[in-house]
């Protein structure tokens, strides 16, 4: 460089979006979100041309802006790493790992793997299951013993933090009841002893609500979400009994009793989506407003490439149209200051509101555990009694090698795919079961989603922007 040369700037690395008449950068490093102004905007176009320094920027811009305002937008990009040195390397993802002894936030109690339903999509049970139940030698329920170890395990792992989080799962949760109550009891006397709060959830399919349970969930203050597919042609298309019949007529006064009981707490309806039933506009509907859910969330059906309700090729475009068209309505919603309901636009906006940059997808195997019926403790509640995935157990601890190679190995650094991605920050790679079920290798990345992850990213963006402008207010929701 020759005396007097300043050094080229470029642009490093953002996703830009418009949103409500603004124009807005999604820094990828920081994951930081950052509005325009209209020099900003105009320095950013014209390094879209190539690199240039500081000199030939001002000059080409000072006519409509006005040199002190180029200056101070460059020196705002360059501050929040929108722009920099052309020569600088490629920002890459640092490989950091957790510290030793990270606290458990949230336990995840399989209190048996036994269900009274025949899905045929379930990824416990149907055709992509993992563990083998013809040879697996866990218990069918767990016992009242190993739920007590679980509760002393869950806190003595959350360390100094002063909330635990336990969630009871399945198979369907309620048919070990008896347990349930008594673990919650128990569970209740150690957050006192202490000193600790605790929050407890558990899902179900609905079916097993009664008087006595919808009484005992709602004077515990038990969080519910209840896993229904939408009204009865979506529900009883894969939501079976194991006779076949349809379970929408019979879990539906259930539901709406356990409604009008408990309101301590909103309840939720988690919804999986499959090729035949992709109308998530009308089961959101069907279910926030005729049935009365607070809120719905959605997952695409977890299975391998191939079966007959898995989600492939256009599929995809629909699901991402008709969560455009739910998002919107959020949006509107949002403007005006009230409740829609629809949690994964919800979820990802916190997200965005907050920063979240993740190193790996979700908390499986870091402040997530499951644990099986027997007291193996594994990745997550959908590895529970899985061999492959057990990272130790509530009778004799953790294997912190053996957690720390799993982790290791499944950082986002060390997913090329994800490395160049504007959209890693709030995906990582995605779920690891996915990754399992799909090409057998937890630590494949989910190439099958990252159009759709994109796409879906960017709408989220859009309506954050969008609140952004005309009602700011709103995002201090997520600030709790």
């Amino acid at each position: 460089m020759n005396a007097g040369q300043t050094a080229l700037l470029a642009q490093r690395e953002f996703h830009p979006f418009e949103a409500g008449g603004e124009t807005f950068v999604y820094l990828v490093p920081s994951a930081a979100v950052f509005h325009l102004d209209d020099p900003s905007r105009a320095v950013l176009q014209a390094l879209d041309q190539g690199p240039t320094d500081e000199h030939g920027l001002v000059a080409s811009l000072e006519g409509p802006f006005g040199a002190s305002a180029v200056r101070s937008s460059i020196a705002e990009l360059t501050r929040v790493q929108a722009i920099g040195p052309a020569t600088a390397p490629k920002d890459v993802v640092p490989r950091v790992l957790p510290q030793a002894g990270f606290p458990l936030t949230t336990m995840v109690l399989n209190v048996t793997n036994k269900c009274n339903l025949a899905c045929t999509y379930c990824y416990e049970y149907g055709e992509d299951k993992i563990v083998d139940t013809t040879c697996d030698t866990a218990p069918a329920y767990m016992s009242e013993e190993t739920a007590r170890q679980s509760v002393d395990f869950m806190f003595d792992q959350s360390g100094p933090l002063p909330m635990a989080h336990l969630t009871f799962f399945g198979g369907e949760t309620l048919l070990n009841f008896k347990v349930l109550k008594k673990t919650l009891a128990y569970a209740r006397e150690r957050a006192t002893a202490l000193g600790k709060e605790l929050d407890v959830s558990l899902t179900t399919n609905a079916t097993l609500l009664r008087e006595e349970v919808i009484e005992w969930l709602a004077d515990n203050d038990v969080g519910v979400t209840i896993s229904i597919d939408g009204p009865k042609e979506t529900q009883d298309k894969f939501r079976v009994f194991k006779n076949g019949m349809g379970t929408y007529e019979y879990v539906l006064p259930k539901i709406k009793q356990l409604l009008e009981r408990h309101r301590s707490r909103p309840i939720g309806a988690r919804v999986t989506l499959t090729r035949q039933t992709l109308d998530a506009t009308r089961i959101f509907h069907h279910l926030r407003n005729e049935v009365g859910f607070w809120e719905v969330g959605f997952a695409p059906v977890t299975t391998a490439d191939g079966r007959g309700y898995a989600i492939e090729d256009t599929g995809f475009d629909q699901m991402l149209g008709q969560f455009e068209e739910l998002a919107q309505e959020f949006l509107e919603y949002a403007v005006e200051d009230r409740h829609h309901g629809f949690s994964n636009v919800r979820d990802t906006l916190e997200e965005i509101h907050k920063g979240v940059s993740k190193a790996f997808p979700c908390g499986a195997g870091l402040g997530l555990m499951g644990v099986a019926t027997d007291g193996d403790v594994a990745l997550c509640h959908r590895f529970a009694g899985s061999d492959d995935h057990s990272v130790g157990s509530v009778q004799h601890g953790l294997d912190r090698q053996r957690q720390f190679e799993f982790l290791g190995k499944h950082h986002v650094a060390n997913k090329t795919d994800c490395n160049s991605c504007w959209a890693r920050p709030l995906c990582a790679g995605g779920c690891y079961h996915e990754a399992h079920v799909r090409y057998g290798d937890t630590g494949k990345a989910n190439l099958h989603y990252c159009d759709w992850i994109r796409s879906w990213t960017d709408t989220c963006l859009k309506v954050y922007g969008e609140i952004a402008v005309r009602n700011p207010a709103f995002l201090k929701k997520f600030e709790a």
